[in-house]
């Protein structure tokens, strides 16, 4: 679990690619010590798992399934990328819940400055939008932001420049993919009600007389 708080940049220094499958070698371009084999770290928002780790270095495994819902197929030697340690109980949640589980990868289609921030327009597959809330959160590229404004396969996030400072997004620019987790909490509760949304618009419910009666109703 994490946060959406990047802790630093880090340096893909190799990308060691067999046929769908990458295995990465990060260097930490700041203090990140003690790391050990079998924990989790948010590349760019998706959740790896460290195989063998060093002084501020580790390498991580991707699978395909990895590959085919992120953007991480398109990491090289040299690319930068967000990194963020999972979450220790008793720490501060400072962004939102986050699992490092990507949903799907967007596309940055605008980026106006706005005083000292910039606002990023971000396109995504229109069937996420539902996920998507205004001044709900959401995670690019691992960064916890705030949704300003949302509709059919878009989003709009404000980004002040502390925040542009310590993550990759500084080099964002229109076309750049972005990995894209949608907010936990709305996901599971669109699920939940989904059964009641069905009956409401005229579907079949699974909420039956015996359903009841076997949950206690």
């Amino acid at each position: 679990m994490f946060t959406g708080l990047v802790q630093g940049q880090g340096r893909v220094a190799a990308a060691e690619r067999r046929g769908d499958e990458t295995r990465f070698r990060i260097r930490a371009l700041f203090a990140l010590e003690g790391i050990v084999g079998g924990e989790s770290i948010a590349v760019n928002g998706a959740c790896l798992t460290v195989e063998q780790a060093g002084d501020r270095e580790f390498t991580a495994y991707a699978s395909a399934e990895t590959l085919e819902k992120s953007c991480l197929g398109d990491l090289k030697p040299g690319s930068s990328v967000n990194l963020e340690r999972a979450l220790a109980l008793g720490e501060r949640l400072g962004g939102h819940l986050v699992s490092g589980h990507v949903d799907c990868v967007a596309t940055v289609e605008s980026v106006t400055a706005v005083g000292q921030s910039n606002r990023y327009r971000v396109r995504f597959p229109a069937a996420f939008s539902r996920f998507v809330v205004p001044k709900g959160s959401v995670a690019l590229d691992g960064v916890s932001l705030t949704v300003n404004d949302c509709g059919e396969g878009y989003l709009t996030v404000n980004v002040i420049p502390s925040t542009q400072a310590a993550t990759t997004i500084a080099a964002w620019r229109p076309g750049v993919t972005l990995n894209m987790e949608t907010d936990m909490l709305g996901k599971y509760v669109l699920r939940m009600l989904e059964p009641w949304q069905a009956a409401a618009s005229g579907g079949e419910s699974n909420i039956t007389e015996n359903f009841l009666r076997e949950h206690g109703f």
